[in-house]
């Protein structure tokens, strides 16, 4: 039953639409309804502005650090793994249920953002070096060729390989997460994709604002 509500939890944590909230909340506007549409920090940013969207950004990170802090504690608390569901396991399946959570959110009618934050701060609280890595590399990305879209895809498709370069013994489940959160990001990219091989995708700014 405690896995059960952690799980949950982790999940409904991860669906919070920060970037519907804080549009709504301070601008009085759905951030759906302009630019991209996309809920998600980038087109808050150029919707709202800079403070706004890194305060989505942060926020959405947070959603997938706090879901691997709780199960850590709740973990620890009532000590529910088993031989069969590892700590590991447990924080990884909670992490990867905060991001489910953001791409399918059901405040949103099942709809949501692309899961690039909150999987950079469910990553980060799993294996801090790789999630460095990753925020790194999509950076240099995003300074050399001032694309978001690319710089997620590339730092979501290094994620399998990381954990297999860098950890020791990942595990199966820790290993299917990196495998699927990088596929999930790839597809909810799809037509960011087309746009890019078509020459005609946004590039980002920090002096885009509303």
């Amino acid at each position: 039953m405690v896995l059960t509500l952690l799980f949950l939890a982790s999940y409904l944590l991860g669906s919070i639409p920060f970037s519907v909230v804080i549009g709504k909340l301070f601008f009085g506007v759905d951030v759906r309804q302009q630019g991209s549409g996309n809920p998600g920090a980038t087109n808050t940013m150029r919707v709202l502005g800079k403070k706004a969207g890194f305060a989505v950004l942060l926020l959405d990170m947070g959603k997938g650090a706090l879901a691997v802090l709780l199960a850590y504690l709740i973990s620890m608390k009532f000590d529910i793994t088993t031989n069969s569901l590892s700590l590991s396991d447990c924080k990884t399946i909670c992490g990867g249920l905060a991001i489910l959570g953001h791409v399918y959110s059901p405040f949103l009618k099942f709809k949501g953002g692309k899961g690039v934050a909150t999987a950079m701060g469910t990553v980060l609280a799993l294996q801090p070096l790789i999630g460095l890595i990753m925020i790194l590399t999509f950076t240099l990305i995003l300074i050399l060729f001032k694309y978001v879209s690319l710089g997620s895809i590339i730092a979501a498709g290094l994620y399998p390989l990381l954990c297999y370069l860098l950890l020791p013994a990942p595990g199966l489940i820790l290993y299917l997460f990196s495998i699927s959160l990088a596929l999930l990001i790839i597809i909810k990219h799809r037509e960011n994709i087309k746009r890019l091989l078509a020459g005609n995708e946004n590039r980002f700014s920090l002096k885009s604002k509303k």
